[in-house]
């Protein structure tokens, strides 16, 4: 039973949340500020050390199609970049239609005021830990 730390890669704000591995659910919290992609990695770092994750997780933004887009690319560096780091192992998760998912949950919360950038990336993480359970669950074949 591992814990996870998930990421919903953006160029402005990174979401973030973590995995329950008793529960198969996740937490979001706060959102990461990034510039162009690169977050402040002395805050990444702290973050790490407070919820000593044995896994992280790395939402992969697709094309509906399953086509990978310029952003897909800069999510697999990010990932490539925190198991640098870090050292840990690093999965990536399709996180098409996440940011839909985010946004109906937080608006069912708590209206329009609740879709707040920072919130929704970090909703986003935590669909992206939950669909990542998910998948585990399923057989193998």
């Amino acid at each position: 039973m591992e814990s996870i730390l998930g990421f919903d890669f953006g160029t402005l704000s990174i979401g973030v949340a973590i995995g329950n591995p008793v529960t198969q659910s996740a937490s979001a919290l706060p959102a990461l500020k990034a510039r162009d992609g690169m977050p402040n990695w002395d805050e990444l770092t702290k973050l790490l050390h407070q919820w000593q994750p044995q896994r992280l997780i790395v939402g992969l933004p697709l094309n509906m199609d399953g086509s990978e887009q310029s952003i897909t690319q800069r999510a697999r560096k990010f990932g490539n970049r925190l198991h640098g780091r870090f050292g840990l192992p690093v999965e990536f998760q399709d996180e098409r239609l996440s940011t839909v998912d985010a946004k109906a949950t937080l608006f069912a919360r708590g209206g329009y005021k609740a879709l707040k950038k920072g919130a929704i990336d970090s909703a986003s993480a935590v669909v992206i830990i939950e669909s990542w359970y998910e998948l585990q669950r399923q057989p193998q074949s």
